[in-house]
């Protein structure tokens, strides 16, 4: 009887622990409310999605060219939430180079080409700098002006006088006293820009103001030569061979400053994109080779008539003497080696685009489209 009892007793417990569980199962399960999004969270992802695709570009101020093809960079490829171009003002090629090796955020830079040859012989900025500092494409050839005064009839006569070099940092300036080393001359350097310049120039306080940028240039487009002045012509001679290209300013490029059928002669330098040699494995490296993918991609399209005519003058598949291509640029054109050539061009766009870069006036269009597309026609037989 006792071990009825106490059988009965455990069905009884039993049955109640599993009325309990029905109970408990039938309630409704409370989860807990989700998190408020705070503002800083939003903040935080939107500062995270801004910065994971955005690349910079410090080029230089309106008296050059670097400027503008950091714009046409930003125009072409920046497709907002993919890729954005950044173009940063910069003072020019040699602070460039400083400030994409030291500046936290800037990811390229344009400079100039030899200036490479000169850190591998100073290593002013550090041992190494070819494996620190890698180049992306060359660019164009940026020329040498120099505007003098009256009394000065050539480039040595130069010599012990007041030059204005352009701004501190600029290529202007390194590139100016690499030459002026190379040909012997001795001037007394001072540092303004080429609006100063130009006063200083027609004052008499110094003999000639100097630019080294692709013609026609921002700055000297705007001058007119006042009684005196003159565009000097700068020889090309065998001191130069190294690192400089022969090259001439003609009326075309300069109509206040050069006569009519005339030209002058004067040395260049290729400019350069360049970029810190980041390692693979970090999120700079995959930041700069996103734009490279993007940059290679679209390159034709940089030299359609909408853009800064120099691109015309770009290769991406020149090499650079002394410089190592950045990675993933390398890979790039080794991948795209066997490809057909990406100037297969669409009439109806190069229309487009000239009709964009000389709005109402059909006859300068009709001049922007022939000459590109004779341009492309030779490109394309190389």
């Amino acid at each position: 009887m006792r071990k009825l009892v106490c059988t009965a007793a455990a069905a009884i417990g039993a049955a109640c622990l599993i009325l309990a569980a029905s109970v408990a199962l039938a309630q409704p399960v409370k989860r807990p409310a989700p998190a408020a999004v705070t503002p800083a969270a939003k903040f935080n992802a939107l500062r995270d999605k801004l910065n994971q695709n955005t690349v910079t570009v410090i080029s230089g101020n309106p008296n050059g060219t670097y400027l503008y093809l950091a714009y046409d960079m930003s125009a072409v490829l920046d497709d907002g939430d993919n890729l954005r171009v950044l173009p940063i003002i910069g003072k020019g090629g040699y602070q460039n180079v400083m400030d994409v090796l030291h500046l936290r955020g800037v990811d390229l830079c344009i400079t100039q080409s030899n200036i490479m040859t000169y850190l591998k012989e100073t290593g002013e900025f550090g041992p190494n700098i070819e494996n620190r500092l890698a180049f992306i494409t060359r660019l164009y050839n940026e020329e040498m002006h120099i505007l003098a005064g009256a009394g000065i009839n050539s480039i040595k006569d130069l010599n012990g006088k007041k030059v204005n070099f352009s701004d501190v940092g600029s290529g202007t300036q390194f590139s100016t006293r690499q030459i002026f080393k190379l040909l012997g001359i001795k001037a007394e350097e001072v540092n303004m820009g080429q609006a100063d310049g130009f006063q200083k120039v027609k004052t008499g306080e110094i003999a000639a103001t100097i630019l080294i940028a692709g013609k026609p240039t921002g700055s000297f487009a705007k001058f007119k030569l006042e009684p005196g002045m003159k565009l000097l012509p700068v020889p090309f001679s065998e001191a130069l061979e190294r690192d400089y290209l022969p090259a001439k300013l003609t009326n075309a490029d300069y109509p206040n400053l050069i006569e009519k059928e005339a030209s002058i002669d004067s040395v260049a330098i290729a400019s350069v994109l360049a970029s810190y040699n980041w390692p693979r494995d970090t999120d700079r490296y995959r930041r700069v080779a996103m734009f490279v993918d993007a940059f290679f991609e679209k390159f034709a399209e940089f030299q359609l008539p909408a853009r800064h005519a120099k691109w015309k003058e770009a290769n991406i598949n020149s090499s650079l003497t002394g410089w190592k291509r950045f990675p993933a640029a390398e890979e790039w054109l080794a991948k795209h080696a066997t490809r057909p050539s990406s100037m297969a061009i669409d009439p109806a766009v190069v229309r487009a685009q000239a009709a964009k870069a000389a709005p109402n006036d059909p006859a300068a269009q009709e001049k922007l489209y022939r000459e590109f597309m004779e341009w492309a026609k030779a490109q394309s037989k190389r």
